[in-house]
């Protein structure tokens, strides 16, 4: 008869995603997350397949609930331009601890690519997923009378999640709360 599993599966992503995000993957060891998850070898093993494995379900489980934070934070904005503002400021005035460590996708494209292929296809991808859903709560702006018709909204999701990606990395090492302040100011002119 086979063991049932101590863990749920979720809450062990999540401490990987927090390790991992703490110590990057590199830095963080086999042992690392045995000690860290409080689950056996043989069970990580058995159910991640090993550490890069259980770094891409970890990194894939992040990003989808990141995608569905900010999908439903813009959605339940009042206006497009004040929305994209709010998730601007967000960025750099959030929880603390997230600030500090910035964002784990990014942190993970600075730290693995070039050298690794699937990361970089996970970055194009999510790129790509950032700018679709840029494009239709820019499209929102437009049909409500915000944005006006003629705006590029493909050029300007691009330069959106650049923006956002680049305030992610800033946030972490510029304390000048102000500073940032008015550089979302100057990046939003572009609506």
């Amino acid at each position: 008869m086979a063991r049932k599993k101590q863990f749920e599966e979720q809450e062990i992503l999540t401490k990987a995603t927090n390790l991992f995000w703490k110590q990057g993957f590199h830095a963080t060891s086999i042992q690392d997350l045995v000690n860290h998850l409080k689950i056996n070898r043989a069970s990580l093993y058995d159910t991640f397949g090993g550490k890069e494995e259980l770094f891409n379900k970890a990194l894939e489980s992040y990003r989808n609930q990141n995608k569905e934070a900010i999908q439903f934070f813009l959605n339940n904005q009042s206006s497009v331009k004040e929305g994209l503002k709010n998730l601007f400021l967000l960025a750099i005035l959030g929880e603390k601890n997230v600030q500090e460590k910035g964002c784990f996708v990014i942190n993970c494209m600075s730290e693995l690519i070039p050298n690794n292929d699937n990361i970089l296809e996970i970055a194009i991808q999510n790129k790509k997923e950032f700018e679709g859903f840029f494009v239709e709560y820019l499209n929102k702006g437009i049909a409500n009378g915000e944005i006006e018709p003629q705006k590029n909204v493909q050029s300007i999701a691009s330069f959106l999640f650049m923006f956002y990606s680049g305030l992610k990395v800033v946030g972490k090492t510029n304390p000048n709360k102000e500073e940032l302040r008015e550089t979302i100011k100057v990046g939003l002119s572009v609506l």
